[in-house]
């Protein structure tokens, strides 16, 4: 059977899918089969059991849009348009980027002070993103709901 990922918790590894038939089933991460955690709005594959989704599959080619993004990318953009908040754009977390892009903007009038924060924080950023696995930028930044170091 097919259904999206409704909603997935890194920290108990529980989540539920909502399958093609309208029920709603309840999976452990050690049910997921990939290479990464799933993301909601994720399609996937798997059997029903008692209620519970098991041997659960991504599908190719489906997936939110924010699914795959580059910790590399997000480091040299936060390096070079840290002071815009272009990285955290790119990131999909739109608040955070709109204070970066405002206070790096227009905080020009506070004396250099928003824009000095802003830009300390934007370095910090990029050296993070640099020295953390794929893995964890992914869970951390991308399908977690982090949006600052």
């Amino acid at each position: 059977m097919r259904g999206k990922v409704l909603a997935f918790d890194f920290k108990s590894g529980e989540g539920h899918i909502s399958g093609d038939d309208g029920n709603r089933y309840s999976f452990n991460a050690t049910d997921w089969n990939g290479d990464r955690h799933p993301s909601v709005g994720e399609t996937a594959d798997f059997q029903a059991e008692d209620g519970r989704a098991t041997a659960i599959y991504r599908v190719s080619g489906a997936g939110p849009m924010s699914a795959e993004k580059s910790r590399i990318v997000a480091a040299l953009l936060a390096f070079f348009l840290g002071l815009l908040g272009i990285h955290k754009f790119y990131m999909g977390k739109t608040t955070a980027g709109v204070i970066m892009l405002v206070c790096g903007t227009i905080g020009w009038l506070l004396l250099f002070i928003p824009p000095m924060i802003i830009g300390v924080i934007a370095f910090i950023e990029f050296i993070i993103y640099l020295v953390m696995s794929d893995d964890d930028f992914q869970r951390k930044y991308i399908d977690g709901d982090q949006s600052w170091f």
